[in-house]
This record gives structure tokens, sequence and C-alpha cells, in this order.
């Protein structure tokens, strides 16, 4: 039996608010004084942003190897886990090297989505929670991705953050490519 729209829907918009998150500050001031100001995206807002995106995937690619039904979607899942471990501790490193402290957001809705995302998989089994966990990760890469592109990146005003941003995104490229493959691999059918 497949999984419902509903489920799968609510697994994949989990990885949005990364995307909505960034998308709420503005990197340009408006010019329009009717315009209540957005707070600007800064060095210390992107390192946290970073963090929670790579301990989000620490988290999920955890549970995609204790609870992946196929050998594939387990070592999707390590792969997962263990480079972003790797990512986040370089983050964390030059944050500290930098004397940032890292500044998430307020209100911050993708700690809020990640649980969410969590609460859809952790409750499936077998090739129920393969597929939801796949499509959920294809999801979460694509807004990361986006994000990054589009607004992470050219907000960054660090020379050394920026190099890390731009050294590690096409790591997240890799991850989308292999998960999408092991979809494939897995005859898992798009919705």
């Amino acid at each position: 039996m497949f999984l419902t729209p509903a489920r799968v829907a609510t697994a994949a918009l989990a990885a949005l608010p990364l995307l909505a998150l960034t998308r709420q500050v503005s990197l340009v001031p408006s010019a329009d004084p009717m315009v209540v100001a957005r707070p600007a995206l800064d060095d210390a807002t992107i390192i946290a942003i970073f963090d929670v995106a790579n301990t989000a995937d620490i988290e999920t690619g955890a549970l995609g190897m204790r609870r992946g039904a196929s050998k594939e979607v387990r070592a999707v899942g390590k792969r997962l886990n263990e480079d972003h471990l790797m990512v986040r501790k370089l983050g964390r490193d030059l944050a500290a090297k930098l004397g940032v402290t890292p500044t998430p957001p307020s209100p911050n809705p993708y700690a809020e989505g990640h649980v969410a995302a969590m609460a859809a998989l952790d409750p499936l089994r077998g090739n129920k929670f393969d597929r939801a966990f796949l499509e959920h990760e294809i999801a979460y890469h694509v807004a990361v991705i986006e994000a990054i592109n589009t607004t992470l990146l050219p907000a960054i005003k660090n020379p050394e953050l920026k190099a890390l941003v731009v050294k590690v995104a096409p790591h997240f490229q890799a991850h989308l490519d292999l998960i999408k493959a092991t979809k494939v691999q897995l005859k898992i059918p798009a919705e």
C-alpha cells in the first residue's frame, strides 16, 4: 500500500520552512516608509540557519539509517548523517574562529517544520517509510539548494563564511542526485 497523498505532502512540505525562513528577512531595505522593514540577514543568522539545516539532516539521516526497509535507504541515511555531521562541525568551528555567536531568526518556523517532518516519518515502516523518507529528502534538498543560491550566498558578508558555503554547496546537490537515483533504483513512482 502506498502512502496517502496527505502524508507525502506533509513530509515533503516540512522542508519548505527553511526557504520561508530565509525569505522572512530582507536583503534590501524598502524605500517605502509604509512597508515595515524586516531585519537584514546577517552572518550570525546565516551561520545559525546553516547549523539548523545540518542538524535537521543529521536527525533525519539517523532516522533513515534505523528505519529504512531497504539497504539503499539505510545507506542514504548513513551518508546524510555522516556528511552533515562533518559540515555542521566545519560551520561551528568557523563560527568559533570568527567569534560569531549564531543567532537563529525569531520566529523560527523551520524548527516547527522539522518537528512536523520527523513526526510524519516516525510512525511509518517498511516501504511506506522508504518512500516518504526519500520524498522528504528530495524536497528538503531542493529547498536548501534554492535558499543557498538565492538568499544565503548573496547575503553573506564574511569571505571565510562565503568560502565555506561555496565549498559545501555542491555536496547538497550530490545528496539530491543520490536520493533521486535511489528512488529510481527502488522503483518508487512519482506521486
